[in-house]
């Protein structure tokens, strides 16, 4: 016999933990962004630093809010391996930024992609190449942010 854990209301610490946490981070990032410098008005070319990262910072937490109030967490799952795997790709996609974020960034999502089951090649060369690709020249040339110099971004910016 199968038993649901029939609390999903909240009593139970695993409903609030997550949640919490990614508050908790959201709010910090938000913090450390307001250290930022400001671009004066005559050289600001599109949006100010800090104010992309608390955009996201933002959504995340109004996601978040947003999940604890519409679904809950019902509690009682063991975390399964890809799930540890999954998490295990942070410290690798950490490590791969210090030699160039987009490098990491293709890594790391095409392991993603394959680790939640996709076995498609032209797919993950789309997930691997063309979105890493995308996403720089997005944030290149629409909102001219240069990034870190790696090995990627040294042979585009010269």
């Amino acid at each position: 016999m199968r038993t649901i854990n029939k609390d999903v209301t909240g009593t139970h610490l695993e409903r609030w933990l997550v949640p919490a946490l990614i508050l908790i981070f959201c709010a910090a990032a938000y913090f450390l962004t307001t250290d930022f410098e400001r671009m004066p008005p005559i050289l600001k070319r599109g949006i100010q630093p800090s104010d992309f990262p608390q955009l996201i910072a933002g959504l995340i937490a109004g996601l978040t809010i947003l999940m604890m109030l519409r679904d809950p967490v019902i509690t009682g799952n063991r975390i399964s391996r890809v799930n540890w795997a999954t998490i295990g790709l942070l410290p690798v996609f950490a490590i791969l930024t210090a030699i160039d974020f987009f490098l990491a960034l293709a890594v790391t999502a095409t392991a993603l992609a394959v680790l939640w089951g996709e076995r498609r090649g032209r797919i993950l060369l789309l997930v691997g190449v063309a979105v890493p690709v995308a996403v720089f020249l997005l944030f290149d040339q629409l909102f001219r942010i240069r990034f870190p110099r790696g090995i990627l971004t040294s042979l585009w910016y010269g």
